[in-house]
């Protein structure tokens, strides 16, 4: 059975399912959904901004905040490769370097301290384009990601709130992110970003 991924028979997936593994036991998509949404709604909550260094550490320390009740792998990188739809996402076994490279060119750019929004705005969509694209986790990189850019851009002393972004404008303008055309993530960032 090939899961929602891809991957055919997803060591993280009960067999003959496209359910994750979880400490629950839960066998049911929808009950699995809910318990991963509640669950890492309340974790979010309890998830304090550090300041720099952001680098994989850091994003696997929110992701394992996010989801250790749920799943045994919270924090770890994934150990499959996997695709959704026509977005092929980085290959498991360079999860970590590539996340390494990304994120240091983000401490080179001094964490985005010292930009103007204007400046700020294209370097976020650029860099958030090119990480979601690793997706180092089995499931809730969306979720862990978004905290990790949350820190960042709070570090510069600016506030965000996704709230205003309906779900299909942002699945979409990552999609066009991964296909090189940041425009849409740049009109998000502007809107969600304080000045």
């Amino acid at each position: 059975m090939v899961d929602k991924y891809g991957t055919g028979q997803d060591p993280y997936s009960y067999e003959g399912t496209d359910i994750l593994i979880n400490k629950f036991d839960i066998r049911d998509a929808t009950q699995l959904q809910e318990a991963e949404r509640d669950f890492s709604e309340i974790a979010a909550m309890d998830i304090e901004f550090s300041e720099p260094p952001y680098d994989f550490s850091y994003w696997c320390s929110i992701h394992q905040l996010l989801f250790s009740d749920i799943y045994e792998w919270a924090g770890e990188a994934r150990t499959i490769d996997i695709s959704k739809g026509n977005t092929r996402f980085c290959a498991g076994r360079f999860i970590e370097r590539e996340s390494q490279k990304l994120l240091g060119r983000v401490a080179k750019d001094n964490f985005l301290n010292g930009l103007s929004k204007e400046e700020l705005i294209p370097k976020l969509a650029e860099y958030y384009s090119e990480l979601n694209v690793i997706h180092p986790f089995r499931d809730g990189n969306g979720r862990a990601q978004r905290i990790l850019f949350e820190h960042i851009i709070v570090n510069t002393g600016h506030t965000i709130s996704y709230e205003l972004i309906s779900k299909s404008d942002w699945v979409q303008a990552n999609i066009d992110g991964y296909n090189g055309d940041y425009r849409a993530l740049e009109s998000i960032f502007n809107k969600c970003i304080s000045d």
